[in-house]
C-alpha cells in the first residue's frame, strides 16, 4: 500500500468537478481558497459514463484545475471527494485511487497535488476498449 502523504495537498480536478460542471457546485463552492487552471504530464484521458478516467500513460497530458481548499475545510472536503469517487484505500474494487501527482500550473511551476486516476483493472479495460478525449480536455468533449 502507498503511503498518503501527510500534508493537505490541493487538488488536481479535471472533471465533473471542474467549474461549469455538475460536481462543482455541490462539493466545491465555499470549500476553496483559489482555483486555477494547469496540467497533468504522463496521463491521457479517457470517457466513461458520465465521467472521465485518467489514465497514466507516458506522454499524454490532461487539462483540468488546480483546486486549493480552505484550511478548516480540508479534511471534510477530502472525505467527499473520497465518496464521490467511492475511493477506499486499498480496496481492490476501487473505480478510481487517489494519487499525489506533480501538477504543472498554467502560469508556471509545479505543485504537488491529490488527482484521481483510474485504478488498475479500469485503467486496463479503457486502455484495451475505451475511447479516449483526444485533446485530454473534458469540457471540450461538447
Amino acid at each position: 500500500m502507498i503511503a498518503e502523504d501527510p500534508r493537505p495537498l490541493p487538488f488536481f480536478v479535471y472533471g465533473t468537478l471542474r467549474p461549469g460542471e455538475a460536481n462543482h457546485d455541490l462539493f466545491l463552492r465555499g470549500r476553496t481558497l483559489a482555483e486555477e487552471p494547469g496540467h497533468l504530464t504522463g496521463v491521457v484521458l479517457y470517457d466513461g459514463p458520465g465521467y472521465p478516467y485518467a489514465v497514466e500513460e507516458p506522454g499524454g497530458t490532461v487539462r483540468g484545475e488546480l483546486v486549493t481548499a480552505r484550511p478548516e475545510a480540508y479534511e471534510d472536503l477530502l472525505a467527499a471527494l473520497d465518496r464521490l469517487e467511492e475511493y477506499v484505500p486499498g480496496d481492490p474494487r476501487n473505480l478510481y485511487e487517489r494519487a499525489a501527482r506533480d501538477v504543472v500550473r498554467t502560469g508556471g511551476g509545479t505543485v504537488r497535488a491529490w488527482v484521481y486516476l483510474a485504478a488498475p483493472r479500469v485503467a486496463a479495460r479503457l486502455r484495451a476498449t475505451g475511447t479516449r478525449v483526444p485533446d485530454g480536455d473534458w469540457l471540450s468533449r461538447r
